[in-house]
């Protein structure tokens, strides 16, 4: 670290909370090995989540101005050229300010900007991908980065290292034996009950939630199911009008809008429904859940298909094509895997047999190991 400069890493990117929960996992990976928190500077974008993550992680954080590109050409893409100028410059200026040992680059819009700062005050660069198909912002930057740290293997960037992707440390916690119990009692699961939980991202998945809604009709006479369904902050809006009404049904079933303690959701369940963001993936094969995945479509490079794919291959996952899903196919689904015994318990053992906890560490040995 610069006698002159307090910062040893700057961590650059965002824009989703898949972006910035990894770069938080590294960041404190680093305080534990004896990094100072005020030596580690994030950036992000002024439209992204990490202007409230970041500070409330105990971080500072520098914002920059502009946004994304479409993928098209439009007006709004000329209007993006002239702000990834202008956040360039700024970044350019803040790097020189703060002459960090080495950038970390996250994907994300805002990791642009720092990436090609970097590259011009010569300031080692790691990239960070956590799609099984890189971004474009990491397509770019990972031609001049010094490593870049991969989820997958296979992953096509240079300089590949597969560290895989980090994850929280509440979610490095979770023993799903140890903690079970506790978690059901505390969620109220009864004995006896297999907990299906359904959770598609913060905002929600109108494709998956429909599919929740006519399924739990179906299985409204079960005693044998509970069902948690986290329907997101727009669907529980934009879809109150189809949510069922199972006051009267033997069939445990609580639908929230958000869930703020997936973690002691992870321990609780017995199977997990939804899409198959790079987070989402790493999480459920960390904690060893099994899974029936339903990638988002049209996401950039399919890469929500690609995630699912790694985590299907090794059994520890179904994968459900977005079109097929609806109320029969998410019954068929479910009620085919609870029907083998022991079927739950091997595929949560495949998960977890390509869940790396050690994530974060993997990252940070890679930034210390390539800084100035």
């Amino acid at each position: 670290m610069s006698e002159n400069s307090p910062v040893w890493v700057v961590i650059a990117g965002g824009g989703t909370a898949g972006h910035v929960h990894p770069g938080l996992a590294v960041a404190r990976a680093l305080v534990r090995r004896g990094h100072e928190p005020e030596s580690i500077h994030f950036v992000g974008s002024a439209r992204g989540v990490e202007r409230d993550l970041i500070p409330a992680a105990g971080f500072e954080l520098t914002l920059l101005p502009g946004r994304g590109f479409r993928r098209q050409l439009t007006l709004q893409n000329i209007k993006s050229a002239a702000g990834l100028a202008q956040a360039v410059a700024q970044a350019r200026r803040l790097l020189r300010r703060l002459r960090p040992a080495v950038v970390l680059g996250l994907g994300g819009y805002a990791s642009v900007p720092c990436a090609l700062a970097a590259r011009l005050l010569k300031i080692p660069l790691v990239v960070s991908e956590q799609n099984a198909v890189p971004g474009l912002a990491n397509r770019l930057a990972g031609r001049w980065a010094r490593a870049s740290a991969v989820s997958f293997p296979g992953t096509k960037l240079s300089r590949a290292v597969l560290t895989g992707n980090p994850v929280r440390d509440e979610v490095q916690k979770v023993d799903r034996e140890k903690d079970r119990s506790a978690a059901r009692a505390f969620l109220g699961v009864g004995e006896g009950r297999h907990l299906i939980v359904v959770a598609s991202g913060s905002l929600g998945a109108a494709r998956i939630n429909r599919a929740t809604f006519e399924a739990v009709r179906h299985w409204a006479d079960r005693h044998d199911l509970a069902v948690h369904h986290v329907i997101g902050r727009r669907d529980w809006q934009d879809l109150a009008h189809l949510r069922p009404d199972l006051s009267d049904a033997t069939l445990d079933y609580k639908a929230v809008e958000y869930e703020m303690d997936m973690p002691r959701v992870y321990a609780a369940a017995d199977l997990v429904v939804g899409r198959a963001g790079a987070s989402s993936v790493a999480e459920l094969a960390v904690v060893g859940l099994p899974s029936v995945l339903v990638p988002l479509p049209g996401a950039p490079g399919d890469h929500q298909t690609a995630n699912a794919s790694h985590l299907a291959a090794v059994g520890g996952a179904v994968m459900v094509p977005d079109a097929e899903m609806d109320g029969a196919r998410m019954v068929e689904e479910v009620d085919t895997l609870l029907k083998v015994p022991g079927l739950l318990g091997a595929m949560g053992q495949e998960a977890a047999g390509v869940g790396r906890r050690d994530a974060d560490n993997r990252v940070a040995d890679l930034l210390e190991q390539h800084a100035r």
